[in-house]
């Protein structure tokens, strides 16, 4: 149970660093935003989850509550700005040069794949703090 809360601070921290470049890019290019606003507002929307994940691979890592109050926060704003725990396997098919159909599987899987990650995190957290929940 730690050990698989541990594995999702992992993926977090794994997510920061492939968002990191995409993250500086936005920083550092605001005014070049489209104008549309779905856009936009997936722009605004993935700065303070880029933030806000290094606090719950923190706090997730070291198994405090703040890290799992945090991940829940963050769950609709990642199914939106597609950040997903397992993200990382989309990358895949450009890897092996594989057609894009697999790219369309593989992203499927990764949303699947958040709501079970959502489910296991809720379970642990009623275990781990069943006193307080």
């Amino acid at each position: 149970m730690r050990l698989t809360i541990k594995l999702f601070a992992l993926l977090d921290f794994i997510s920061i660093i492939l968002l990191s470049k995409q993250f500086l890019g936005i920083i550092t290019h605001l005014n070049e935003i489209p104008k549309e606003t779905l856009s936009q507002i997936k722009v605004i929307l993935m700065l303070p989850l880029f933030i806000s994940l290094f606090l719950s691979a923190i706090e997730l890592f070291l198994l405090k509550k703040i890290g799992f109050i945090t991940y829940y926060v963050q769950f609709p704003f990642r199914l939106i700005v597609w950040i997903f725990s397992i993200g990382f396997i989309t990358f895949l098919p450009e890897l092996f040069n594989l057609g894009d159909g697999w790219f369309n599987l593989l992203f499927k899987i990764c949303f699947i794949a958040e709501f079970f990650r959502i489910y296991y995190t809720i379970k642990i957290y009623k275990t781990l703090f069943k006193s307080i929940a």
